[in-house]
């Protein structure tokens, strides 16, 4: 089950980011991200460590990550000089249910669609960007990401309201399982809207 949520995460991730689809690899799945943060991301669905340490031995390509549905002390000691740790994370996902949008005064809200991802976001009354965030679709299930609150406008509710819309969003568009890969600033907004952790997530970048 967790592995299958890794694989929805993946394809939803590609879509919201505008990338190839994944592709299929001896351990898991493979996405060329092609960002200047992120190169690629190898995602490992059943990381055992012969096949961790065979992958890892052939990446020389800064700025490589790895991500899985595991603790990060699973795969730490598998990995060779070069490789370090990303903050924790968590694998989450909800049923998709339609929710309340209510936009606190002196808001607006904003949506718009291409290629599969939707976009939302939160405006002021001049225009400026309070909060944002964006869904990638893709068959029965899609992936919640970059999802943010301006640092002037937080405390007002406002991720609530970009979660809520895009559930919206996700229930028009007929999904039944929404995924995520929450920070630990975003863990307990996202449990108060329903979602559950599934696992643990860990993440590795190579940076030489």
């Amino acid at each position: 089950m967790t592995a299958d949520l890794m694989h929805r995460w993946a394809e939803g991730w590609s879509v919201s980011r505008g990338t190839e689809a994944p592709v299929p690899t001896p351990w898991g799945l493979r996405i060329e991200v092609g960002a200047d943060n992120q190169l690629r991301r190898h995602l490992l669905l059943d990381p055992q460590e012969q096949g961790v340490r065979e992958l890892v031995a052939a990446i020389d390509e800064p700025l490589t990550w790895l991500k899985s549905h595991v603790e990060p002390a699973e795969l730490a000691p598998w990995l060779p000089a070069g490789w370090t740790e990303d903050e924790p994370g968590w694998l989450m996902a909800v049923d998709v249910a339609p929710a309340a949008v209510a936009v606190p005064d002196g808001y607006r809200l904003t949506s718009e669609s291409k290629d599969g991802t939707t976009f939302v976001r939160i405006l002021t009354s001049d225009g400026a960007l309070a909060a944002r965030g964006q869904y990638g679709y893709v068959g029965d299930h899609g992936a919640v990401d970059q999802i943010s609150t301006e640092p002037d406008h937080r405390r007002r509710g406002l991720g609530s309201v970009v979660m809520n819309a895009l559930a919206n969003k996700a229930y028009e568009l007929g999904a039944s399982t929404s995924v995520l890969g929450a920070t630990t600033e975003g863990r307990a907004l996202y449990e108060s809207l329903g979602w559950k952790v599934h696992a643990p997530l860990a993440g590795f970048i190579y940076k030489r």
